[in-house]
């Protein structure tokens, strides 16, 4: 147990960060099969940038340094989500121009849309009730962004969302553009989905649409 904490505290077990780690190294790799003219550097960059980021996070998870493990959390989340609008961005504007063959548009939108789904499974997860560790230091999940089924029944009162149910509500958003089961709560939490709506929309919509007509 550590210094100041209680010990019903002590006693929760941690959350596993490696969910979230698989998550951050798989949008790296979805990065790779991108085009280099979707890509702000060399497709390989963002992969690279993720690993030098997650293994310090994950040494500071280790040695207690929860605080550093939080921002260098964020920091991946913002570096992968700006290059995630990068390169939906530029994806759009070379449409007119035609830049892309279909398949390789189509590529591209399959490639973009995964990452928006993962990259947003990592924000709800990282910001709900103050984030994992915060989540660690309570014995059930009664406050957050999100009202899950699970928190509604008086049988299941210690349990805690795990990565799993926020990728689950991400792809909802994505596929559904709504959060299906799980009523929001918190305005930032429905300023982020529709975001991901929107990104999912731009992609599925106009892109694939796009793709199709001119195959």
């Amino acid at each position: 147990m550590k210094k100041g904490d209680t010990p019903a505290a002590a006693a929760v077990q941690s959350e596993p960060r490696w969910p979230s780690i698989l998550a951050l190294l798989a949008m790296g790799g979805l990065y790779l099969v991108l085009p280099d003219q979707l890509t702000a550097g060399p497709n390989w960059s963002l992969l690279v940038a993720v690993v030098i980021l997650v293994i310090p996070a994950i040494v500071s998870h280790r040695m207690g340094n929860t605080r550093l493990a939080h921002v260098l959390g964020f920091v991946t989340s913002a570096v992968i989500t700006l290059a995630l609008v990068w390169s939906l961005g530029t994806l759009i504007a070379g449409l007119p121009r035609k830049r892309q063959v279909p398949a390789e548009l189509l590529r591209s939108a399959a490639g973009l849309w995964l990452s928006n789904v993962l990259v947003f499974a990592c924000w709800y997860w990282r910001l709900d009730a103050g984030g994992p560790h915060a989540r660690d230091l309570r014995p059930t999940h009664t406050k957050g962004a999100f009202l899950f089924p699970q928190m509604t029944i008086k049988e299941e009162r210690a349990w805690k969302p795990g990565f799993v149910d926020y990728l689950f509500l991400a792809f909802n958003t994505s596929t559904a553009f709504s959060p299906t089961d799980v009523p929001v709560l918190s305005r930032w939490a429905k300023m982020l989905m529709m975001v991901q709506s929107a990104i999912s929309l731009g992609t599925l919509a106009i892109l694939a649409a796009r793709a199709i007509n001119i195959l």
